[in-house]
């Protein structure tokens, strides 16, 4: 269980920092800081997609509550309004813990006569329902020595997830509120539900002003926003009652909160089945269930981070070894493959789907390369030969000519063998910062671990042509291999430096050291080994290995920023310039275990037990997807990042970096 204690959370400076995150299966979610203050714009207690897994809207900001006893009012809320935090409810939090769902205790000593922890103890549960735009929060009253009311002040906002919205006459304010149900459409468009059973409802339409997010305000964003209210909710509870409470865009009525939990508590449960007992894979197995999500009505796709992303190919294809086939969703990453094969465009996969119906995004190299380690890795945990074979080979076969004869971006084979990709102005590398027309890192040319996803491709390729009974081919395709690794092994070896170039175009050769070049020993199909392997593995080690992932430059590089932070140009220009990315753990330990062989699992180990404490901080429960390169290396970027947690996963369950090796957990509480 991760646990925040009364210490933490009424020091609001420390406890504004971590933040907490549920999702529903759609792209939607429910987040905000463990201590209630919204610090983001896209902090929301129900932000709903509405065509999954993209067009989210922000509907209900936040459901304020109220503890009130005779004439004794106890707000439980928190708001930063920029000089001045109020309410300051974190004053009664005694416990938060994320274990299911995220949970928070209240306490409240309601009168001069009550003993210190014998008024009113109030536990809250949140819980986003798979597959529905619908949260449900629950109240369990543990202790009161009186009956008392409690009011609810719905906040809402009603926006598209990227704006901010303030006072105008488009909140529409009309309500319809029948048997603890309010319903309301806030844009004209879509619809809120709030469902308090057994409560009364005052109508007093009016706006609350001037909210900051802090977060947003460090990032050199519009940081103020107004938000509207239509009323309040008052119920009447006493010890021992348990109320539920639902929030949603589908009518409420005959829909019982309390089963709508139970339900959900029971899918994250089966999550854990068959999994080891080790807590640090219980909550990384349902970390990963929030990024699997519906693209469409039949398909899966990945969403890379939550905030703001939505489905990268690049991103999905390395996580999905980790979301879905270390945690036997196997029909899930079939859907996952199914989705982007249809998306297949002159040989490349999308980079992103993008909101709106846009066209999706083709600026991409490596993650079409990627797909080949993906579809390889299905096949070897699921022996699905006939969808990979029947449906999947000739999207690779296809793939693989167009690179060979060229496609966008100037991406095609040389007459080496190797990979050349790029043009002016546009960013192709996972390392694919750019401001305007200024690419942070082109890296236009060979890129080397684009070398090494080349030759992987080319191999997995023969392996599947093998299977498929294709000899000539697949023997055609073997000796084209066997050009780029000899090519590769020739040409990307720093003799001076002991390690490798970063990126060749022409005779110009980029000395970077990145962690770029451990991909030539961390994929299925290594391109170097013997004292090269080494020693690649040993400058990451001294050069770029923190706790929390591995730095994209090294701190003695000229361009090395440590801090990751400021608006839009400083955060892009420090994105890959030293920044730590939790990814990266991942092929750091495949390069371990490749070198060092079974003698490498203890320091395996050791980097996964460094790495755990992150899952305390920050978003709870889950992995960010940047550091700051310099110690204490906080948390930045996205606050939940998919191939952070698939990553993490993946090797621990490769490579049994656990302790507790039991096929079934014992159950984690829902409540």
């Amino acid at each position: 269980m991760l646990k925040k204690d009364k210490s933490h959370l009424q020091n609001f400076d420390k406890a504004i920092r971590d933040e907490w995150l549920e999702t529903n299966g759609l792209g939607g979610w429910s987040s905000s800081s463990i201590i209630g203050c919204n610090s983001r714009r896209y902090h929301g207690l129900l932000v709903a997609a509405t065509k999954p897994p993209t067009e989210r809207t922000l509907l209900l900001s936040k459901l304020d509550e109220t503890i009130v006893v005779n004439d004794e009012r106890f707000e439980l809320g928190v708001n930063d309004y920029g000089e001045v935090i109020s309410p300051t409810g974190n004053q009664f939090l005694k416990t938060f813990t994320r274990e299911l769902f995220p949970q928070w205790v209240y306490e409240v000593n309601t009168g001069m006569n009550d003993i210190v922890g014998q008024g009113i103890q109030l536990k809250k549960t949140i819980a986003m329902i798979h597959n529905e735009n619908t949260v449900v929060i629950v109240y369990d009253v543990i202790k009161a020595t009186k009956p008392f009311t409690m009011e609810l002040l719905p906040l809402v906002a009603g926006r598209f997830y990227h704006s901010m919205n303030h006072e105008g006459p488009h909140m529409h304010w009309d309500v319809d509120f029948e048997n603890g149900q309010f319903h309301n459409k806030p844009d004209g468009n879509l619809d809120l539900y709030i469902s308090v059973p057994g409560s009364t409802y005052q109508h007093s339409p009016r706006w609350f002003k001037n909210f900051n997010y802090a977060v947003e305000k460090y990032r050199g964003q519009d940081f103020t926003e107004d938000l509207f209210n239509h009323g309040i909710f008052s119920v009447t509870l006493k010890k021992g009652d348990s109320i539920g409470i639902i929030v949603s865009t589908e009518n409420t009525e005959g829909r019982d909160a309390l089963k709508l939990f139970a339900k959900e508590s029971l899918r994250r449960q089966s999550l854990l089945n068959d999994q080891p007992g080790d807590k640090t894979i219980q909550q990384l197995v349902l970390a990963a269930d929030q990024f699997i999500v519906k693209r469409g009505d039949d398909l899966k796709t990945v969403i890379a981070g939550y905030h703001w992303f939505t489905d990268w190919g690049r991103d999905t294809m390395i996580s999905l070894p980790g979301l879905c086939l270390c945690t036997g969703r196997f029909e899930d990453a079939k859907k996952i493959l199914a989705a982007f094969a249809k998306s297949v465009s002159q040989g490349m996969l999308p980079n992103r789907y993008q909101d709106n119906g846009e066209a999706p995004e083709y600026n991409n190299v490596d993650g079409t390369l990627w797909y080949f380690i993906a579809v390889s890795k299905y096949v070897q945990a699921t022996g699905d030969k006939k969808f990979v074979l029947g449906e999947i080979l000739p999207v690779l076969k296809d793939i693989i000519e167009w690179h060979r004869k060229g496609t966008r971006y100037h991406i095609h084979e040389e007459a080496d063998g190797l990979l050349f990709s790029g043009e002016e102005g546009v960013q192709l590398t996972w390392m694919d910062a750019k401001v305007g027309d200024w690419v942070v890192t082109p890296r236009m040319g060979k890129a080397v671990e684009i070398q090494a996803l080349w030759y992987n491709a080319l191999r997995i390729h023969e392996a599947l042509l093998l299977l498929n009974k294709e000899k000539i081919e697949a023997a055609g395709v073997a000796k084209q291999a066997e050009t780029v690794r000899s090519s590769f092994q020739q040409q990307f070896w720093n003799e001076e430096d002991n390690y490798m170039y970063d990126v060749i175009e022409g005779d110009f050769k980029d000395k970077s050291l990145r962690p770029n070049q451990l991909f030539a020993i961390s994929l299925p199909y290594p391109v170097i080994d013997g004292k090269q392997a080494k020693a690649v593995l040993k400058i990451v080690e001294e050069k770029l290995y923190t706790p929390v992932g591995l730095r994209s430059l090294p701190t003695n590089d000229s361009r090395y920023i440590g801090i990751y932070g400021g608006d839009a140009l400083h955060r892009d220009a420090s994105y890959h310039q030293g920044t730590v990315w939790s990814w990266l753990l991942g092929p750091y330990i495949d390069g371990i275990m490749y070198v060092k062989g079974a003698k490498g699992k203890a320091e395996a180990k050791k980097i996964i037990e460094a790495f755990t404490y992150h899952l305390n901080e920050g978003c709870i429960g889950s992995v960010s997807e940047i550091f700051d390169a310099d110690a204490p290396h906080h948390p930045r970027g996205c606050i939940a990042q998919a191939w952070g947690v698939a990553e993490v996963l993946r090797v621990m369950k490769e490579y049994e970096l656990y302790g507790v090796k039991k096929k079934k957990v014992k159950e984690l509480s829902a409540v």
